[in-house]
């Protein structure tokens, strides 16, 4: 699998694209909404979205899982990314905006081998996609997410099923690695004992560090080629 890394003049993009994933009942599109509010407050310039987008693919996508399933979904989750990518994402990034992507390829990695999709095919039609500047998986303790899923009531779908935590868990992990392998900088935090705005928080130092990294090396880049 190839992600997307082609440098131009040392950098892909002025903005940062940050992605978050991790098991439903995690709480992770709480801790998305808390991060983007701490963001916007402090003046960073911002741009939220999801995956599956609400673009018409990702519509059909998000909304079709009952009636699609196992490769045919993994190509609609798949082209509504590189759609989305396209339409949104690099737009924002050549903006000078920060992304943040609630869900993103290790998602792919976990839900649609959950829906008995190969890895390798999972791994190959994701070919292309773009390298986050940080990717973010959240994790808790087997039995809080089991608690959670199972205190909303109504189902959230197929892929937030009680009975599959562990083995979606066991998933993420080796999601990381084969991400990590690929050279996509990876951390993942466990959010047990830790408030949504708390979690948040750990996540923008994280990636404010990374992007004070990244544009140091793009303004030195620039100097070393006017010197």
């Amino acid at each position: 699998m190839i992600y997307n890394d082609a440098p131009q003049l040392g950098r892909r993009w002025r903005g940062f694209f940050l992605t978050l994933d991790g098991p439903g009942g995690v709480g992770k599109s709480t801790v998305t909404l808390n991060l983007c509010a701490q963001l916007v407050a402090i003046g960073v310039p911002t741009y939220a979205t999801t995956e599956p987008s609400h673009g018409s693919i990702g519509e059909l996508a998000r909304h079709g899982t009952h009636e699609f399933g196992g490769r045919a979904l993994a190509c609609l989750v798949a082209a509504d990314r590189h759609h989305h990518l396209k339409t949104e994402i690099r737009p924002a990034l050549d903006d000078g905006r920060l992304v943040v992507c609630d869900r993103y390829l290790a998602s792919s990695l976990v839900l649609q081998r959950l829906d008995e999709v190969p890895v390798e095919y999972v791994e190959a039609i994701n070919e292309g996609a773009d390298r986050p500047d940080l990717s973010v998986i959240l994790t808790a303790d087997p039995d809080t997410i089991r608690a959670r899923l199972t205190g909303r009531g109504e189902s959230h779908g197929r892929f937030e099923e009680a009975d599959q935590v562990e083995r979606e868990l066991a998933y993420y992990v080796d999601a990381a690695a084969r991400l990590t392998a690929r050279g996509v900088d990876v951390i993942t935090l466990n959010v047990e004992g830790h408030k949504p705005d708390e979690t948040a928080a750990l996540i923008g130092a994280a990636m404010a560090e990374r992007w004070a990294s990244v544009m140091t090396s793009t303004t030195e880049h620039h100097q070393g080629k006017h010197e």
